[in-house]
């Protein structure tokens, strides 16, 4: 199916796309555009490993507000700047070098639904979990990154059904926040995230109020509206309703299951390894909406059922019925890194068969020699 997005975000039109079209002109022909979606993606991975080495457990900005060097922060707004520039001009440089695949369309996307929740765990690391003065508590952490993702998932479930991805405003607003964000916590230190700011509240609740309007009365109406138009114009992919919305099915039932463990876990496993748990969210997450871009792409059903809520079902269910007891927190890194490296593997296979389909290399603008 032929690629179509939609921007109409003022800050996109008319601020960051003249600066992409400067920055693409210096970019050397020869370069692939995959490649510069995924060196985007290592820097956010990179930046975020960086920053989990210095505050695994979302304190350091609360109780000792030097543990983080500065140089850290600044890295993380340059990071987070070239990731953003990066993904922002790998299609227009595909269509410069008249490389656009679906295999560059779903490497991006794809790509894009890991990363989402990253960007959102490394930002947790400037505002800190609660200290019972100040700070974000872990619940609220969990809520905000799986409205992030509700987000997400809304934009390709519109896409999925009106075959138009429409870029979500959040979007570029919350990278400039993101990059503006790291840049006054370097400038002025994590102490600015501890003070209220208007009226007795602090950035972060600021924040957190933004995001939450944002996507519940412009993000999601907008979908719903999007969705209702193209059902009155008649140019919609699924007749039924019940195809329509069947890609929301597994998204939910794993925030269902995830909800269930974080709220009756016997250990409180959330407030104990929130690194871990909210980076595993991210990953099970980015798994299912791969799974219902590639539905969207290739014009396939999405199965009701993904096969990681099974496995997640049986934790959930042991975790919750005492049944794990004091291995809790090791069976959490065990599964972590069992999905985690399924989702690795999941997308290299798509990569490959893609790359031998098309008869293309993923990182190189060499065509492959017919066998």
């Amino acid at each position: 199916s032929q690629y179509s997005a939609v921007d109409t975000n003022p800050l996109s039109v008319y601020i960051m796309q003249p600066i992409w079209n400067k920055i693409i002109k210096i970019v050397p022909l020869w370069i692939a555009p995959n490649l510069l979606t995924f060196s985007g993606f290592v820097m956010i991975l990179f930046n975020y490993f960086l920053i989990s080495f210095y505050d695994w457990d979302y304190t350091a900005s609360g109780n000792s507000p030097g543990l983080v060097p500065t140089w850290v922060w600044l890295f993380s707004a340059f990071t987070t700047f070239c990731a953003y520039t990066l993904d922002s001009i790998d299609g227009k440089h595909a269509r410069r070098t008249q490389s656009s695949t679906p295999l560059g369309e779903l490497f991006d996307h794809g790509l894009d639904s890991w990363a989402t929740s990253i960007f959102v765990l490394s930002f947790f690391s400037v505002c800190s979990r609660d200290s019972g003065k100040t700070g974000v508590s872990v619940y609220t952490m969990y809520i905000y990154l799986s409205i992030v993702l509700f987000n997400f998932m809304c934009s390709h479930w519109e896409k999925y059904n009106t075959g138009v991805l429409f870029l979500p405003w959040g979007y570029d607003i919350s990278q400039v926040v993101l990059i503006a964000a790291y840049l006054l916590t370097s400038a002025v230190g994590v102490e600015v995230w501890q003070k209220p700011l208007l009226l007795g509240y602090y950035i972060t609740d600021i924040l957190v109020i933004l995001l939450i309007g944002f996507s519940l009365f412009l993000s999601f109406p907008q979908t719903l509206y999007n969705i209702h138009r193209a059902h009155l114009k008649k140019t919609l992919k699924n007749d039924s309703l019940y195809e329509g919305l069947l890609p929301l099915v597994s998204p939910l039932l794993l925030f269902v299951l995830l909800t269930v463990w974080v709220v009756l876990s016997p250990s409180n496993i959330l407030a104990k390894q929130p690194r871990l748990f909210l980076w595993m969210v991210g990953v099970t997450f980015s798994n299912v909406i791969c799974k219902v871009i590639i539905c969207q792409m290739s014009g396939t059903r999405p199965e009701l059922f993904h096969w990681f809520l099974f496995p997640l079902a049986l934790v959930v269910y042991a975790a919750i019925s005492g049944l794990l007891g004091w291995t809790e927190e090791a069976v959490l890194a065990v599964f972590t890194a069992v999905v985690t490296a399924a989702h690795v593997h999941y997308g290299v296979c798509v990569g490959r068969q893609l790359s031998e389909h098309l008869n293309i290399y993923i990182f190189s603008l060499k065509k492959r020699v017919q066998e």
